[in-house]
């Protein structure tokens, strides 16, 4: 029996909803908490402009993004693959590793956050995350279940985070400055924040999860369109209050430790601006942050799979995504790295992927109206995407090595 019109429109602003958390969720991790944390401790309030950097990054790779794979009805690599034969399996692959190494600091975050709130050692908080996402996705109705717990949880982090920002008294007239004038320019760490944001799997989160609440076509842009700007502004939001609540502690004069083999930056920033509640607190924000990522990588990863294995069932797709985690959680105990570098090294390494995805989805946006039915996309939006997609491409090769060496060297 078809649903009546009220029903449809809850269920497609619940699957709009759903998508922007995902991607909210996804960009807001662990990983792009332990960068902002150990890059405003390093560069002080110059980091304002990384921050600005990756939002606007993020707006223009999103709305691209989301708008082509909603216009095509087709998965990423499969778009990649129509347009440029074989890239499809490439961006797949790149992106399955890609997500893979991500997950590992996803654990690991997962992992931190517990030991913060719980006093648990981090390999043994990242083992019971992993444990718990896997049970998730081994639920009958795993894809309800995954909405549910991004948006609540989205929302916790966002409101705690709020609370540390206004504790922490942050120089927020010199924030404001810097963010559009800085005194210095770091590509590493703009690479890296970037990749911890909207790099790799990120890239595609949301879009997939419309994908699969049936939000495709012509009819739905405009929608799609607001969601994936709502979806950034949520974002965007949480990385500035996020990096002011860092930045009042560390212009308090606090030296915080980001490089020892326990690091944890953004616990010692919170720790000192609410004491216990806010140890306590922060360890909630990262569990929050780290096993949501796992499960929004975990999901978008094997998304990708697709394009190897066509016709694949839901329930095949959520085994697959439980062995997805069962590599990652064993690749994380197995590795024996600081849980702090391997989530600094995950946003760059992404962040290395980000520029070929994007230039596969522009040349589809410039040549190959026919795959989007037709559709006369926006110029404005080309141009910007093209922009972005050549700033992608020099910082990531300009920041290659030291991102390598960020890993090589904990």
């Amino acid at each position: 029996m078809p649903s009546s019109p009220a029903t449809f429109a809850k269920e497609r602003r619940s699957s709009l909803v759903a998508a922007i958390f995902l991607m909210a969720t996804s960009a807001i991790g662990p990983g792009f908490i332990t960068q902002t944390a150990t890059f405003t401790a390093t560069l002080g309030a110059t980091f304002a402009f990384g921050i600005l950097a990756c939002i606007v990054i993020d707006f223009v790779v999103q709305l691209n993004v989301w708008r082509i794979v909603t216009l095509t009805g087709m998965r990423a690599s499969e778009v990649a693959n129509l347009a440029i034969p074989g890239s499809g399996y490439v961006l797949a692959l790149l992106v399955i590793f890609g997500g893979v190494v991500f997950n590992v600091g996803n654990i690991a975050g997962a992992g931190l956050g517990l030991n913060a709130l719980l006093g648990l050692p981090p390999l043994v908080g990242g083992a019971i995350s992993a444990l718990i996402a896997i049970g998730i996705f081994l639920s009958r109705r795993a894809g309800v279940a995954v909405d549910r717990i991004m948006i609540v949880l989205g929302t916790l982090m966002i409101a705690l985070t709020l609370i540390v920002a206004f504790a922490s008294h942050p120089l927020v007239g010199d924030a404001l400055r810097q963010t559009v004038l800085p005194d210095a320019l770091d590509f590493t760490s703009i690479t890296t924040i970037v990749g911890g944001s909207v790099g790799g799997y990120i890239t595609y989160a949301g879009a997939h999860r419309l994908l699969d609440h049936g939000t495709v076509g012509k009819a739905h842009i405009g929608e799609v369109s607001k969601a994936a700007f709502n979806g950034v502004l949520v974002t965007g939001i949480m990385r500035y209050i996020l990096f002011l609540a860092i930045l009042g502690v560390v212009a308090s004069g606090v030296t915080i430790d980001v490089s020892g083999q326990g690091a944890n930056p953004a616990a010692q920033a919170f720790q000192v601006a609410l004491g216990e509640f806010g140890l306590r607190g922060f360890g909630l924000i990262m569990w929050a942050a780290g096993i949501t990522s796992v499960m929004g990588a975990a999901y978008t990863s094997i998304s990708f799979v697709t394009v190897f294995a066509k016709g694949i069932t839901e329930r095949r797709r959520n085994m697959a995504t439980v062995g997805f985690i069962v590599i990652s959680l064993a690749v994380f105990l197995l590795l024996g790295k600081p849980p702090a570098a391997l989530l600094i090294f995950a946003g760059g390494f992404n962040g290395l992927i980000l520029p070929l995805g994007l230039t596969l989805f522009l040349y589809v946006g410039w040549r190959r109206a026919d795959l989007m039915h037709g559709y006369r996309y926006p110029q404005w939006l080309l141009i910007a995407g093209a922009l972005v997609c050549a700033l992608s491409w020099y910082m990531a090769i300009d920041s290659v090595g030291p991102i390598f060496a960020l890993l090589s060297n904990a």
